[in-house]
Parts: C-alpha cells; structure tokens; sequence
C-alpha cells in the first residue's frame, strides 16, 4: 500500500508548526485569516534569526559542513520550509553528499531567540526540520538540536517515536482545519498575555456573559 502524498499546491508552512502547538487559534488568525502583529518579542526574533542567515549558505569547516537557510519538505508530511542550520558531519557511518568525500551525519540546528522551554512548541518544529530532512537524504536522525540565543546554549533532543508521533498527529490536525478555514474559538490562558495577536484575538471575550446568561441571573436575583 502506497503512503499518501500531498501536493506542493497543499504544503503547509512549517514554522506554522510552532504557532499551532503554542495555540490553534493563533495559528489560524495568522496562517487562515493572515493576521499578524509585531511586538517586541516578535522583532526581536525576526532579528535574531537574521544573524544567523541572510538566505541559503554554505561553508566547510574540517570535517563540519554547515549549511544555513536550507529550504526543506515532506510530501509525507505536506509541509515545506527552512532549517536556521543543517550540520554535516563527516563520520564512518552516513550519506554522501554531492562533490564531497565521505560520509556524513545529518543534524538541524533550530535558533530560538529566548531560553529553553517546558512545552514543546521548539521541539514540535525540530522534529518537523528532522522528519522533512529523513524525507529527502533518505536517511535516520535520531537527535537534533536547539540554541538558545539567551543562554548561549544549545540543547540536544532526542527525536522520539513519541515526538515523531505527536507532530503527525497535529500536521494532520494543522491540514483538516486549514482546509475547513477554520478559527477555533478563544480559550484564555496565561500565554495569551504574551501573544502578539492578544488584541485581534480579544481573549477577554471568552469571560463576557451572553445575553441569556445575564437575563437568567437578573431574572433570579434579589431586587
């Protein structure tokens, strides 16, 4: 039995990963409805990333190819988008590469601009870069990285049959709500304060009482 494949026509953006597993709504006021509001942690964002790539480049250190802005896609998947950093590193075990010697081992760096986070919304998107990136060398990789600009540091995650399995299941979920065009209502939470699109969004909402509501406690009360 043949895998399905979607078509480029059908690709999703895969930094839009992030947004959906950070939170649905976002996601679709800015990937359906194409709303967007910069604020200060968005820009600085945008400009960390700048230092890391200005476009696709490449340069060889040693036995270390870096490879940075690498455009990237699944049709398993039916996403397509960019690494900050590919590392090939030349090992005993691997893939050839294209006028290049040797074998190597493939590694996405993702650069976040804060610090390392309990939720998985960097991890989701990692996983993402990896899978896709299985998907074209034809081969494993079991573990990717993330650096974070705040703490200098880069994080290793393993990528799990569990992650793997988590970032289909919302890919999919990401596919039938963007086919619906779909906004899925408010759900107020801490992160919503945050959020860039907090004012378009208008979390506040969710706490106002309906006219029914209202009716039923004027109706009931002691006046």
């Amino acid at each position: 039995m043949t895998e399905f494949e979607y078509r480029e026509d059908d690709f999703l953006q895969l930094a839009g990963l992030q947004h959906f597993t950070f939170c649905r709504r976002q996601w679709a006021l800015i990937h359906i409805e194409q709303q967007w509001v910069e604020n200060v942690l968005t820009v600085k964002g945008s400009l960390f990333h700048e230092k890391v790539h200005d476009g696709y480049s490449s340069e060889k250190r040693k036995d270390l190819i870096v490879s940075r802005g690498m455009p990237v896609h699944s049709r398993m998947l039916g996403i397509s988008g960019e690494c900050d950093v590919v590392e090939f590193v030349r090992a005993e075990e691997g893939i050839t590469l294209p006028g290049r010697e040797g074998l190597y081992k493939v590694y996405p760096v993702e650069y976040k601009r804060g610090r390392s986070k309990p939720t998985d919304e960097d991890r989701m998107q990692l996983t993402a870069q990896t899978m896709c990136l299985e998907e074209m060398f034809f081969t494993e990789i079991p573990e990717a990285y993330l650096f974070y600009g705040e703490t200098r540091r880069r994080e290793c995650v393993e990528i799990t049959e569990q992650l793997r399995g988590q970032c289909k299941k919302l890919l999919l979920e990401m596919h039938q709500l963007y086919d619906r065009g779909y906004t899925p209502e408010v759900r107020k939470t801490k992160k919503c304060e945050a959020c860039s699109l907090k004012e378009i969004c208008l979390p506040k909402l969710e706490k106002r009482k309906n006219v029914k509501s209202y009716i039923a406690e004027y109706v009931d009360g002691d006046f």
